[in-house]
């Protein structure tokens, strides 16, 4: 049993508890305090704690103009932060709340702009974007992200005319020059495309190719929509846009290499050559570029070339499975490419190894999903998501299988070993 305290170390504890009793709420009910350690908190980059104590001495005191200003400065230092980690609907609320401090202040109505940008909500970005050009704004970057949601909300010519705005203030941005010039040839080539719409896409179709039928093309990208929100446990909000283009349009607007069947970049574009029908590998191909939006969604562009491709090769070859010549050969007889080779993207590829990257990144992705489910693939992606590595997503997601992004790929390489009948030459991991 402990001794009870002396007479004297009680008065001392009693008094202790005084001086406590008396000074917490002289610093509770005192703004500059809170302001003051609110100050020292955001110097030391600890800014949810600073913008708390902020919160609580504008509570204080609502007409302190100082108060107000140091609050709505410190909910930008948060939301700077949560775009960094590409939280951008928190980062959004967060500049939110400084524009409610200040509504006139066009800086917050800017930045809260492009975080609704970043997160597909076109409507709400170009509101406020539009709303800090009317409180006087107009730099080179209002007009850029301006010309930006313009552009992914499908209004080209609104686009052009905010980046050639840009321009006209500050015409040293040449990737603003770009984006002019690549917006007047689509321009050129979308003013005579025919229109269709469903509950999650738009679809835009060259005048030439009129005997594709749009109302199937709809319904076969929402047959997409469900089937891959389900394998990947992701639906996206914002409405997909899809171009479907001669094959020489196709080339002449996006430069892609003769081999590419579609490109996302943002919008999904096909070239459909002289197709009269849907046909089994259209809808691949639409399933496949559809798969790419899902993922670059959730992991927020942060994926690896194996797994974006391996994942829409797989959602595509349910529509139209097509034969897996390469991949059979390196089996047996060695040759595999190399996974982080395949991290990159497929463009720094020969020809030739083309169409082995592709198949060896659907071998090794239907391999994952079949030996851990589509669960741990969803893991992955989400973690992929926060800005972990490949090798840590795998690790963190597999953990509980005890293997990591190399034993995966050794794995496989066994698999197709034994399927194929001989044990090839592996290639390091």
């Amino acid at each position: 049993m402990a001794p009870l305290p002396s007479p004297q170390r009680t008065i001392f504890i009693l008094s202790f508890l005084a001086v406590i009793a008396m000074a917490v709420p002289a610093f509770a009910n005192d703004p500059i305090l809170h302001n003051e350690y609110a100050l020292k908190l955001l110097e030391q980059g600890e800014y949810e704690k600073g913008l708390d104590q902020l919160q609580r001495a504008v509570s204080l005191s609502p007409y302190d103009l100082t108060l107000r200003k140091n609050l709505a400065e410190a909910y930008t230092y948060v939301g700077m932060r949560q775009m960094e980690q590409k939280l951008y609907d928190a980062a959004a609320d967060s500049f939110d709340h400084a524009l409610e401090l200040f509504p006139d202040a066009p800086r917050y109505a800017v930045l809260r702009g492009i975080a609704l940008h970043a997160a597909k909500r076109y409507e709400g970005a170009i509101y406020e974007l539009e709303r800090a050009r009317s409180l006087g704004e107009a730099s080179p970057e209002l007009y850029y992200h301006l010309g930006s949601a313009y552009y992914d909300s499908d209004n080209l010519p609104l686009a052009l005319e905010m980046w050639e705005k840009a321009l006209e203030l500050d015409p040293s941005r040449s990737a603003i020059r770009e984006l002019v010039d690549k917006t007047r040839r689509e321009l050129t080539v979308e003013t005579r495309m025919d229109k269709g719409y469903s509950s999650r896409f738009s679809l835009s179709y060259d005048s030439e190719l009129k005997s594709l039928p749009a109302d199937k093309i709809l319904d076969a990208l929402e047959t997409a929509y469900n089937r891959v929100g389900v394998d990947l446990g992701y639906f996206p909000e914002a409405r997909v846009q899809v171009l479907l283009y001669t094959r020489k349009d196709f080339k002449e607007l996006t430069a892609s290499p003769d081999w590419s069947g579609g490109l996302y970049d943002g919008k999904i574009r096909v070239p459909v050559g002289g197709a009269t029908e849907l046909t089994p590998l259209l809808r691949n191909v639409l399933a496949h570029e559809y798969t790419h939006v899902v993922v670059y969604e959730m992991t927020r562009g942060n994926c690896p070339t194996w797994l974006n491709e391996g994942l829409a090769e797989l959602e595509g070859r349910k529509e139209f499975n097509q034969p897996m010549a390469d991949l059979g050969r390196v089996a047996r007889h060695g040759g595999f490419l190399s996974f982080p080779l395949l991290e990159q993207p497929f463009s720094t590829l020969s020809g030739r190894q083309v169409a082995l990257a592709y198949q060896q990144s659907y071998g090794l992705v239907n391999f994952m999903v079949a030996r851990y489910g589509w669960q741990k693939i969803q893991e992955i992606l989400r973690l992929l998501g926060t800005g972990k590595s490949v090798q840590d997503a795998i690790g963190s997601a597999l953990v509980d299988y005890g293997i990591d992004y190399s034993g995966v790929v050794k794995e496989w390489q066994g698999d197709m070993a034994k399927e194929y009948g001989e044990q090839g030459h592996r290639s390091p991991e």
